[in-house]
């Protein structure tokens, strides 16, 4: 599918998704996730980061799709967009892992570009507190610490009295069930 015709056919899932359509809405999140599993191991790579960073970027990729998708502007490109979400969403991942992630200056500002606001709004936390109450006490205990406060692998295991390793696996999983629930439109 040529970028024009993939552009188009995202941003009619997009517009049907925003209206409440669940089978769009796992249409174009499928679709996402596949191009973002290319873009972000192509600048994960790049960035000295791993596989393991590569899937927990697209899971909180996709995460902040769900959350932020009424911040899209009708009749921009969603690629875009997206790519913006993802390249922040990667850096963090990478900063967490305690490796120094550098991007090139052009791609930060693209970042920039397509989303200027970096807004949230009251309703992004009630989403947010709906997702978490769909994991269990561990997980939801390590979501919180690590994709909403930010703090670092090491960090959140020690509090939670986890090897660092344990707690990356069960991180990556926390955000799998929380892909897998936003691809079958469950809040």
């Amino acid at each position: 599918m040529n970028p024009d015709s993939r552009e188009a056919q995202w941003a009619a899932w997009m517009h049907l998704a925003i209206a409440g359509d669940a089978a769009a809405y796992q249409e174009l999140l499928q679709a996402l996730a596949r191009w973002l599993r290319v873009i972000v191991r192509s600048r994960a790579l790049r960035a000295g980061g791993g596989e393991l960073d590569v899937e927990d970027a697209v899971q909180e990729t996709l995460l902040a799709i769900h959350l932020k998708r009424h911040t899209w502007r009708r009749g921009e490109p969603v690629g875009p967009w997206v790519a913006a979400i993802a390249r922040n969403k990667l850096v963090d991942q990478l900063r967490r892992r305690n490796r120094r992630a550098e991007l090139p200056l052009d791609d930060l500002l693209e970042s920039q570009l397509a989303d200027p606001a970096g807004q949230t709004d009251a309703s992004d936390g009630h989403d947010v507190a709906r997702m978490l109450e769909s994991l269990d006490g561990r997980q939801r205990q390590i979501v919180q610490l690590v994709a909403i406060e930010g703090h670092s692998s090491r960090e959140a295991a020690g509090r939670l009295g986890m090897t660092e390793g344990a707690l990356r696996v069960a991180l990556h999983r926390s955000l799998k069930a929380l892909a897998d629930r936003l691809r079958k439109g469950a809040p």
